[in-house]
């Protein structure tokens, strides 16, 4: 697990053993996940999706506490994984990082609780499979619009977006913050102290 520019993001790169049947890799290991996050994955759901070529999902988090960790790969074809930290007080409040997960090079992506998610598919019929710590709850669940440009994320320009109507009607990060949406710095590492105590 290697370390992004935003705490509490991390990449998984595995190594991969191609044969003439195919190839093998290991694409989550409890150990290593471990000492780079610094507790265990706690597993309560496993989601799937399909997409078609820009399709755009994002930018999505939910309360904190308990909020989300999410651990994400692309099983098929490609797509562009945002991660934007939100939470408010953060050194690198308003920072994003993005990463290509494909069916190439297998990296995956851990996103703490209380950071923002976003992807958009670089393929048709990307499919992304994400390991969730928390269930799908949505009275805790918000987004923001992941074309803000104050954010500025700097998604392919040769891609037109294909957005929800849910996430296009999505709030502004400035917009969010101002409705107390957002989770602040101090919650988040407070909650992952705890989630450390308890390994």
């Amino acid at each position: 697990m290697r370390q992004l520019s935003i705490s509490g993001a991390l990449v998984h790169e595995p190594k991969i053993f191609p044969d003439s049947r195919g190839s093998f890799h290991e694409w989550f290991q409890a150990p290593s996940f471990a000492e780079g996050v610094g507790h265990r994955l706690r597993l309560e759901q496993a989601n799937c999706s399909v997409s078609s070529r820009g399709t755009l999902r994002g930018i999505h988090f939910a309360d904190v506490p308990p909020s989300q960790a999410k651990y994400v790969k692309c099983v098929r074809g490609a797509v562009l994984d945002v991660i934007v930290d939100i939470r408010v007080g953060s050194p690198t409040y308003k920072q994003w990082e993005a990463v290509r997960l494909d069916d190439v090079d297998h990296r995956s992506v851990y996103l703490a609780e209380g950071l923002g998610h976003a992807f958009m598919a670089l393929t048709d019929d990307a499919t992304v499979v994400y390991l969730c710590s928390e269930g799908y709850s949505p009275g805790r669940e918000h987004g923001i619009n992941p074309l803000d440009p104050e954010l500025g994320i700097e998604w392919p320009a040769d891609i037109a977006p294909l957005l929800s109507d849910k996430d296009a009607a999505a709030p502004t990060l400035a917009e969010a913050e101002a409705q107390g949406l957002l989770p602040s710095y101090e919650a988040c590492v407070a909650h992952y102290a705890d989630l450390d105590a308890r390994g």
